[in-house]
């Protein structure tokens, strides 16, 4: 269960293979001579193929370089375009990688490797909704694809399209059913389904390979999680802590499940053990932001929160942490600014509605203020005829799931 570190993409006439992982960004790509320029010009072939070996070796300045050359002599080349997107996906910077991939997209339509990048942009963004359209493109051109049918399964477990999981994800069995991650999945998914004999089919095998090992107890842990069991939770946890200290994610969910016991001292300790492992998952900042403005120490909160936004800008529970952070200072121009955010990325957010209705008020805009209250009231109320046993907010986040099986 180690932690993507790679992802086969697909660029180029060629279909050659790339790997879109964990590199860090660098520094932005140094302004080309003349005399490079020149090559380029003269020898677009020698700029793609010097791309392409500097992007192989982790040199993506280089490599951007060398494939805007290419642009400059030919701006249709698309597979110019599918590795800019790649070397903006390594760098995280989602906008860029999806200006380019689009573009890429339009110039070669019938290439499934720029629309499977797509996708796994929008998924490396937790943006499960507008990563489904593309990934079911490319399953519909390639079923037997086995990165975009493990993506999209995924994508709808994610949205609680839980037979559509399981129809995208059971054809997998002959090649995933050795891996934990995979099983947990088709097991939740086949029960809220209701499909019994494939839900005892992936629990059986789950068991089977699992069975007392680290990762086999974190899973069960997570599962005691999301049913609320929080006390048999952290006896799962603590047992796959002992067996691998440096899993992924035992220390989040640990942090988790002390959290709802109340444990603020030990959720902190564990949410600080899990960012030490993994400095670039926003989720455990997120929580440790939560602990921090729940105990009352709300620079460390605010610090948190920071962090958080600065991995993950669409990590709407730490701007709403935020806002209500600035709201308790009567920094309202600040609160409001973070809830106008929520609000854009989710508009049907009643509880950032009723608080920015709060601010408006008490910044003498009462009309306004009055009338976002009763809009996030009425939302509310709908809200509240629909509920199951699951309240808006409190799922358990899935960090850990959003991985390709090894």
């Amino acid at each position: 269960m180690n932690r993507v570190s790679s992802i086969a993409v697909w660029a180029a006439a060629g279909a050659m293979a790339l790997f879109c992982g964990g590199t860090r960004a660098q520094n932005s790509a140094p302004a080309q001579s003349k005399a490079e320029a020149g090559r380029a010009a003269g020898d677009p072939k020698k700029a793609f193929a010097a791309g392409e070996a500097a992007l192989h070796a982790g040199k993506l300045d280089e490599a951007e370089r060398d494939f805007r050359q290419v642009l400059a002599v030919d701006p249709r080349a698309a597979s110019a375009y599918a590795n800019l997107g790649v070397i903006h996906m390594r760098r995280k910077q989602w906008t860029q990688a999806l200006a380019a991939l689009q573009k890429a997209e339009k110039l070669a339509p019938e290439m499934t490797g720029i629309r499977l990048n797509i996708g796994l942009a929008y998924f490396r963004q937790n943006d499960f909704v507008r990563a489904i359209p593309p990934f079911e493109s490319v399953v519909k051109e390639n079923p037997d694809s086995f990165q975009a049918r493990y993506l999209l399964g995924l994508c709808y477990f994610f949205n609680d399209r839980w037979t559509d999981a399981t129809d995208m994800l059971e054809p997998l069995w002959g090649q995933a059913s050795n891996q934990m991650n995979y099983l947990y999945v088709l097991d939740i998914a086949a029960y809220k389904a209701k499909n019994t004999t494939l839900e005892e089919k992936a629990a059986t095998r789950l068991i089977e390979i699992g069975e007392g090992s680290p990762e086999f107890h974190l899973l069960m842990g997570k599962a005691h999680l999301n049913r609320d069991e929080y006390d048999d939770a952290v006896k799962e946890l603590e047992a796959a802590a002992q067996g691998d200290p440096k899993l992924p994610f035992v220390h989040f969910n640990l942090g988790l499940a002390y959290t709802h016991k109340q444990d603020y001292e030990r959720a902190r300790d564990e949410f600080h053990k899990d960012i030490a492992l993994e400095p670039d998952v926003p989720f455990s900042y997120d929580k440790l932001g939560g602990v921090e403005a729940t105990t009352g120490n709300e620079d460390e909160a605010a610090k948190n929160f920071h962090s958080a936004l600065k991995i993950d800008s669409h990590m709407l529970s730490s701007r709403m942490g935020l806002a209500k952070i600035e709201e308790h200072r009567k920094n309202y121009a600040a609160a409001l600014s973070e809830l106008d955010h929520v609000i854009e990325l989710d508009s049907g957010d009643a509880s950032a509605r009723y608080l920015r209705g709060q601010v408006l008020v008490r910044m003498g805009r009462e009309k306004e203020g009055r009338a976002e209250l009763a809009s996030a009231t009425k939302m509310l109320n709908e809200q509240r005829e629909k509920r199951h046993k699951e309240l808006e907010g409190d799922a358990v986040p899935s960090p850990e799931l959003t991985r390709e099986p090894e």
